[in-house]
């Protein structure tokens, strides 16, 4: 991988099953197995067809498109919560991930409790979670609720949770599936100046929102995926990163996570 390449997303495709399509009785496969074995190829989903790209270091790259488009699906893969059917994904850095409203939150516990649980999980020791409690939690703006289990919590309590938990981590790589549409205008305002103050130090930050005026607010490049494609990468602003000088990417034995799936997936 080039030295500025934080993330290379190389041919990737997905694949899901529909199980629930094809369930059926043992009849059924003694006597109709052609019938069952065409249904099973027809309950095949391709989330992901094709896809390359690469982001670079400093740089903030935005993931745009309808619903299904297959932007969630690409982000998890780049966190390395599922794994490619074909193709590569390489990372280099430490990721934070905020994939989904609510996603490593346990409802039982506390705010305070969550914070420890959610900075370990992202590579957090206890004593550097100790140290950036009090801004998490002023962050967040929850001191009043923060010991009180996140069962009670709103969407928008959540949001300001995940949120400041994330970007206290110290990461290298921020990643942000569209987060910033929960939470009312004034926290919005909050989390987009604090991304800008992240893109400055240099952290790397790929960003998906159905919001084109958000997007062009804060990313330098922006993917638009259709139906599992990629259409078109559009430049809306030099990176802070390093200018892109190839559309492919060589792997080392540098980098963090790379999934190689060998299985064709068409």
């Amino acid at each position: 991988m080039a030295q500025d390449v934080v993330v290379s997303v190389q041919h990737v495709w997905k694949e899901y099953i529909h199980y629930h399509h094809i369930l059926t009785s043992l009849k059924e496969v003694v006597l109709h197995l052609p019938r069952l074995a065409r249904r099973l190829r027809e309950s095949r989903f391709l989330a992901l067809k094709d896809v390359s790209f690469e982001v670079y270091r400093g740089e903030v790259f935005g993931i745009m498109g309808h619903n299904g488009a297959g932007k969630s699906t690409l982000l998890a893969l780049i966190a390395g919560v599922m794994k490619p059917t074909a193709g590569t994904v390489t990372v280099r850095g430490r990721i934070a991930p905020l994939l989904e409203l609510g996603t490593g939150f346990q409802y039982d516990l506390t705010g305070r409790e969550n914070i420890f649980l959610n900075g370990i999980l992202l590579g957090m020791t206890r004593r550097q979670i100790q140290k950036k409690l009090d801004d998490i939690i002023a962050f967040a703006e929850l001191e009043p609720f923060i010991d009180e289990p996140v069962r009670i919590y709103s969407s928008g309590m959540l949001a300001r949770l995940g949120f400041a938990i994330a970007i206290h981590t110290d990461p290298d790589i921020l990643l942000i599936d569209e987060v910033l549409a929960v939470g009312d205008e004034a926290f919005q305002k909050k989390c987009l100046k604090k991304l800008d103050a992240l893109r400055k130090e240099g952290v790397t930050m790929i960003f998906v929102s159905h919001n084109r005026q958000q997007m062009e607010q804060i990313c330098d490049r922006i993917l638009h995926l259709k139906n599992g494609q990629v259409q078109r990468i559009e430049r809306i602003r030099q990176s802070h990163g390093a200018e892109p000088t190839a559309t492919t990417a060589t792997t080392t034995d540098h980098e963090e996570h790379t999934h190689h799936p060998t299985r064709n997936a068409h």
